[in-house]
């Protein structure tokens, strides 16, 4: 099972493993993977959330996962999440658009009003409530004693953001995959390592910008596709691009452990 390809079950169910070894993950190991929706907060202030945890390998270890710009119910990003779980953690991915996340078709002239539309103070309202939630269910709890983040394009943007704010309280590592519009200025503010996944042909997140990011960052890593663009390493488009997808997923699993 590749990186971005497939559909994953319908969350609500348990997941059945398939009987081999692809990615360097064990199946078998891996065994079920539970999905369940959730509603966290109240009223209007709640948003959805799926979680996802490794049955049998479990770690107790919390991982926050942002979605790119098609939300959180996108296939590709819930193959990505499922296969984190695989690795023994408890994913949760937040609908970070309240049911209005990017639709491919549409016209590309509406994306930056539709991006407006999203609040980054609402967002990270959001993004803080699902930190509460898995800090309450892992931290708190004694499970776990830090939290793993990783964010897509959008996600990525967020997740610097959440990470400047946090400075080092509640998060341990992050993996930003070619984050979009990050800010260098909040580099002395993150406590923590990120491990930044980007490709040298990405009009979104130039080189310049991450390799500024590196520098601010104490413990940061970049790894660097040749050839590659936005999203390569969730939703390849090539078997190229699947190739170095799955070299990205190795190296963030082993930065989240």
């Amino acid at each position: 099972m590749a990186v971005g390809q497939g559909n994953p079950p319908a969350l609500g169910k348990i997941w059945c493993s398939q009987q081999k070894v692809e990615g360097d993950i064990d199946y078998e190991t891996c065994e079920l993977v539970s999905g369940i929706e959730l509603v966290i907060g109240e009223g209007e202030d709640s948003i959805r959330a799926y979680l996802l945890k490794a049955v049998k390998n479990n770690n107790g270890n919390g991982v926050l996962l942002l979605s790119d710009a098609f939300g959180f119910e996108d296939s590709s990003t819930r193959e990505f999440a499922y296969r984190v779980a695989c690795s023994g953690y408890n994913v949760l991915v937040p609908d970070l658009f309240r049911g209005n996340p990017w639709r491919t078709g549409r016209q590309q002239a509406e994306f930056g009003p539709w991006v407006a539309s999203h609040l980054p103070e609402r967002v990270a309202v959001d993004i803080a409530l699902s930190c509460q939630w898995l800090t309450e269910e892992y931290i708190a709890a004694g499970i776990s004693k830090k939290l793993g983040i990783i964010g897509f394009c959008f996600g990525g943007h967020h997740l610097i953001e959440t990470l400047a704010r946090d400075e080092g309280g509640y998060f341990g590592t992050g993996v930003c995959f070619y984050g979009t519009n990050m800010n260098p200025a909040l580099c002395p503010k993150i406590k923590v390592p990120v491990l930044f996944v980007c490709g040298d042909d990405d009009p979104h997140c130039p080189l310049s910008v991450v390799r500024e990011m590196e520098k601010g960052i104490r413990g940061a890593k970049v790894v660097v596709y040749d050839g590659r663009g936005d999203g390569f390493a969730h939703r390849p488009e090539s078997q190229e691009e699947d190739d170095d997808a799955e070299d990205a997923f190795a190296v963030a699993r082993t930065c989240l452990a």
